[in-house]
């Protein structure tokens, strides 16, 4: 597979998180995706993601990854971002605050046949908790 398609797939993962359209995860995410960072309870695979960014919608509707920067070798894409929201839904067990988050977060992909098959990242949800009040910092 070629650094393009593995960029173009990443490309098509974020945009389908910044539309909404967590159900057609499968186009991008390969059914037995291992993901080696998964949130509390994240099941593998496309469903896993749906479940997670649907979770994180609910608390964050506004939502939105902005990639800053990416570098691919191969069939790995690696990228750092910037999540912004506005918390207006439960998130973690803290009620909406109508506050504002900015948080960074890098990810990195392996991806075969256009399909992300594992994924290592991370993300500053403790720059989330703090941010919404629900811990001092």
């Amino acid at each position: 597979m070629s650094r393009e398609t593995s960029i173009k797939a990443t490309e098509t993962f974020g945009e389908l998180v910044n539309g909404g359209r967590f159900d057609a995860f499968p186009e991008v995410v390969a059914s037995d995706c291992h993901d080696h960072d998964p949130a509390p309870g994240q099941r593998m695979g496309p469903e896993g993601y749906q479940a997670f960014f649907t979770q994180l919608h609910s608390a964050f509707p506004d939502m939105k990854v902005e990639v800053k920067k990416l570098v691919a070798d191969g069939d790995d894409v690696a990228f750092a971002y910037t999540l912004t929201g506005t918390h207006q839904g439960d998130f973690n067990g803290h009620k909406p605050t109508g506050k504002a988050i900015k948080v960074r977060g890098m990810q990195i992909g392996r991806f075969v046949d256009g399909k992300m098959v594992e994924r290592w990242g991370s993300s500053d949800e403790l720059g989330i908790m703090k941010q919404i009040g629900a811990i001092d910092g």
